[in-house]
């Protein structure tokens, strides 16, 4: 479609939808995702020291319960008569119950400066603040100007990381005690698998690692050619970033082996997730290792980098979407400055709520709620049943062999129309009967009005679909067939006649409707006239050729290319005609400043725009 993830459902207009709600998504997303790369930038600035912050005790923000041998299963294996030089004279295990590490403290009381609950924000840390504005200035002038200057940025943000990885592998594989986390990692505990939570971490972390239903993958693929061989793309995204995980494993894992080696116990005992994984248990084990802050600084750089290539991608789709939501022609580079900058800036504002004292409360609630694998599971579940049961699976598979030449395999119609909805609705069901209320560090319980403000912002993204499919319904005008004929008739614009249909078909022009009865237009009034429907396939009626200087007629369609002669070619929907909420007259037509001339829509999108 060449467009972002807003208007590219308008393969079936009555499921739009689908594409608001993965902009609420994204847009969630971007909002508090920065938040993991303003903790690594703060821990990368102090890792440039001797010592490390994290590793001792004896800085304002440790309290006096801090301890730098903190070890409870040694604990208690230990006598009183333990030599001064590991533990002091009047040791015992009764004062050790309340110490804690300083790395933890670190983490709690520098970093975070964590309150009590919810109910307590606190004060704003402006170290924290300088640490996001820097962020967010960062991603704004690598994504201001398009995806070709951003492009150019995403090849060091995409391979530095790999470098810092097969140096912290070498590194890790040769500490003591690594063996032992690389064959916890590789032994597989069967009986996890009739645990409905793993089932639901996994489906999250499949969704969230490769970006689905956030429609910004849908955005940058607009870019592309439209024979670019996004097939052939999907699989080799899919092999590199399993292939990445599973390597990363061995690095974590060597690592923590060794921590778990120094310190005497199982190493179940000092895994970790999610933000304790980076800034607790990580930290915690570089603090162990010779040249420590050396190490320190590689990974968080890394960290940083990493972050920073998903920040582009998340942030450049919800411009690519709110830009062909809202086209204006001739409206040069100037507005996409303009709408990036808007979106940074009301993105950092709502961050603010992250860097009190209360923010980690807030950024969970984000994390668990706005954008949670219950959210992107109930997208890819409408998804996947609007495109093979509305849209048609056969009919998208003929889309796909007329970009790359050639039909995917049949296997694939199965995954998109059964397989996957059926997974989806599975692990949903898992999501909801699992439900248990949100805690901090399993100690705090977030008040039910907390709860209840994640719900809100979760059910923002989920109804947006229904409430869509209701809102068109009413609007329309004529039977509830008509309706759903009507609402479900895809949508082309001018710009995809050359691709999507035969010259023979091409000649029939629909009747510009008039100027009077554009609000009839847009409530879907069939007695206009701009749309036809002829069963039992829907009749192709392109708009009538532009007249605005600035939108030549684009020239005749060609025949489709001998290897597709067996692809149906009959009709795909409606060419050119008028969706709701876009100008009168222009039937689709792509301005030159928003999608260029005929000769550069070839090769598609400007990638400077």
């Amino acid at each position: 479609m060449k467009q972002g993830g807003i208007a590219a459902w308008n393969i079936a207009p009555l499921f739009k939808g689908l594409g608001l709600a993965s902009m609420v998504i994204v847009f969630f997303c971007n909002s508090y995702y920065i938040m993991i790369l303003v903790w690594g930038l703060f821990y990368l600035v102090h890792s440039l020291t001797d010592t490390l912050p994290w590793a001792t005790c004896g800085h304002s923000w440790n309290t006096e319960q801090c301890t730098e041998l903190f070890n409870l299963d040694l604990c208690q294996n230990v006598s009183t008569n333990t030599t001064a030089s590991t533990w002091t004279s009047n040791f015992s295990c009764t004062n050790m119950t309340n110490k804690r590490s300083p790395v933890i403290e670190f983490w709690e009381n520098k970093v975070l400066r964590l309150s009590g609950g919810l109910s307590e924000p606190g004060e704003m840390n402006w170290e924290m603040i300088l640490c996001l504005l820097t962020t967010w200035v960062i991603v704004y002038f690598c994504i201001w100007k398009g995806v070709k200057s951003t492009g150019k940025i995403v090849y060091f943000t995409a391979l530095f990381p790999y470098v810092v990885l097969i140096l912290l592998l070498v590194h890790g594989v040769t500490l003591p005690g690594a063996l032992g986390g690389i064959i916890y990692y590789l032994k597989p505990d069967w009986s996890k698998l009739v645990e409905a939570q793993v089932w639901i971490d996994a489906g999250t972390q499949v969704f969230f690692s490769y970006a689905i239903g956030l429609g910004a993958l849908t955005a940058l693929g607009s870019y592309n050619r439209f024979h670019n061989n996004c097939y052939r793309d999907a699989y080799i995204l899919a092999v590199i970033n399993s292939c990445t995980s599973f390597f990363a494993g061995f690095v974590v894992f060597s690592v923590l082996g060794f921590m778990a080696s120094e310190q005497g116990v199982d190493i179940s005992k000092v895994a970790e997730s999610g933000p304790g994984l980076a800034f607790i248990a990580y930290p915690k084990a570089v603090t162990l290792m010779p040249l420590s802050p050396l190490w320190a600084t590689l990974f968080f750089i890394m960290l940083l980098v990493l972050g920073l290539d998903s920040q582009f991608v998340g942030v450049e789709g919800f411009i690519t979407g709110i830009l062909d939501l809202f086209p204006q022609p001739g409206a040069g580079s100037l507005r996409r400055e303009l709408t990036a900058a808007l979106c940074c800036i009301i993105c950092c504002l709502i961050d603010l709520s992250m860097v009190t004292q209360g923010g980690m409360y807030v950024f969970q609630l984000f994390d668990n709620y706005s954008a949670s694998g219950i959210t992107l599971l109930w997208q890819a579940f409408w998804e996947c049943v609007v495109i093979a049961w509305v849209y048609g699976a056969d009919r998208f598979m003929d889309d796909v062999a007329r970009m790359i030449g050639y039909r995917p395999l049949p296997v694939m119609k199965w995954c998109w129309a059964v397989v996957t909805p059926l997974v989806c609705v599975g692990i949903f069901v898992f999501h909801v009967v699992n439900y248990k209320p949100l805690t901090y560090n399993k100690t705090y319980v977030y008040p039910w009005w907390g709860e209840a403000i994640g719900w809100v912002l979760a059910l923002s993204s989920m109804l947006c679909i229904p409430c869509t499919v209701i809102y068109k319904l009413l609007r329309c005008k004529g039977s509830l067939r008509e309706r759903w004929q009507l609402l479900t008739t895809p949508i082309w614009g001018q710009h995809h006649l050359e691709y999507l249909t035969p010259e023979a078909e091409a000649k029939l022009l629909a009747p510009e409707p008039p100027q009077g009865e554009g609000d009839a237009l847009r409530d879907c009034d069939l007695s206009v006239g701009r749309v036809a429907l002829l069963p039992p396939a829907i009749a192709i009626m392109p708009a009538p050729p532009p007249t605005h200087p600035r939108c030549p007629v684009p020239p005749a369609p060609p025949r489709p290319p001998a290897s597709l002669q067996g692809v149906n070619t009959a009709s795909w929907g409606v060419l050119g005609a008028t969706e709701p909420g876009q100008p009168r007259g222009t039937g689709g037509v792509p301005s030159a400043g928003e999608r260029g001339s005929p000769g550069e829509r070839q090769g598609g999108r400007r990638l400077g725009e």
